[in-house]
């Protein structure tokens, strides 16, 4: 059975186990740009999710910024709009805090429950008053890059970092250096500026130069499934391909093709997914029954794709369900 089929069916057993007179939530979701492939996966999540809220009266509304230029407070701005369009419950990214926090702060004061999920963590959850946090810790997932790499021998690492001054992205960038270094190798950051983001050009050029500047560097960790492809451009221009192995964020058709064939050492999967889906049932279900979810801090990464797993990850693509 597909899984947007599995939805359907689940959402169908929950219309006809409503209470009389129960409404389905608003609920409004902030995200990244709409042709972003990692987020076309949480919004995919995130609108299954609404299936049962839509069979209840409710909906889910996707909101995000046209581009990431001005990450910050664009975001915030969408958060200000849930909030002026009367949403029952709204989720939301911790990207940058010192732009994003009053406008998360005001969802709260306003009475209007919120999940954090994708980038902040339960810390950000706990500071600002949310009631959960669904999604990875930005720190750990670019460890696990780092600590896999290095202990396949790789022992000079860069992350490419193109989303300056985000909090998850720094983090992630954070945690692959530690990764490295603590487990016999070092660590750096090559420092991009936000408008090279999805630019595969501008991205694989900066990886040229850089790599032929610095020949020690053997190993690159890339910050999303564009800039892990754009990377492994860079890393064939400058002639590095088998000496110098990549490792990224996410994945996608190109990214698990990569694998396959020995163009990319590994992806870190922090199941975008499932940061949708969850987010968004958490919520539809303490706005319509009150229920709440007793384990706070639900994980969904990370994990590590590469060689000994890909197929099985492409199997689960293939059902819908990653």
């Amino acid at each position: 059975m597909k899984l947007t089929k599995a939805v359907a069916a689940a959402a169908v057993l929950a219309i006809g186990a409503t209470a009389v007179g129960a409404e389905g939530a608003n609920i409004f979701v902030i995200g990244g740009k709409p042709d972003d492939p990692f987020w076309s996966r949480v919004k995919k999540g995130a609108e299954d999710a609404g299936v049962v809220a839509e069979s209840q009266g409710g909906s889910v509304t996707w909101l995000g910024p046209q581009n990431y230029d001005n990450l910050g407070p664009d975001a915030a701005e969408l958060i200000r709009q849930a909030i002026d369009q009367g949403a029952d419950a709204i989720v939301g990214p911790n990207w940058v805090p010192e732009a994003m926090d009053p406008a998360f702060e005001a969802v709260v004061a306003a009475g209007i429950p919120l999940v954090i999920y994708n980038a902040g963590g339960i810390e950000a959850a706990d500071r600002l008053g949310a009631m959960n946090y669904v999604g990875a810790v930005d720190y750990k997932s670019g460890y696990a890059g780092g600590e896999y790499l290095a202990e396949a021998g790789h022992t000079n690492g860069a992350c490419v970092n193109t989303l300056p001054g985000a909090a998850n992205i720094e983090a992630f960038c954070n945690g692959f250096n530690d990764g490295m270094t603590e487990n016999g190798g070092t660590g750096s950051v090559l420092q991009l500026p936000a408008t090279a983001f999805g630019d595969s050009t501008a991205v694989a050029q900066a990886v040229r130069a850089h790599l032929l500047q610095n020949p020690d560097i053997n190993a690159m960790f890339a910050i999303g499934d564009q800039d892990t492809n754009a990377t492994i451009s860079g890393v064939q221009q400058a002639g590095k391909t088998g000496s110098v192995h990549v490792c990224g964020m996410n994945f996608n058709d190109s990214i698990l093709a990569n694998i396959q064939q020995g163009t990319q050492a590994c992806a870190i999967d922090q199941q975008g997914y499932q940061q949708g889906f969850f987010a968004v049932s958490i919520l539809n279900n303490h706005v319509v029954y009150g229920t709440t979810i007793p384990t706070r801090e639900i994980l969904t990464g990370p994990g590590v794709v590469d060689a000994s797993n890909v197929d099985l990850v492409i199997a689960g693509v293939e059902a819908g369900a990653r």
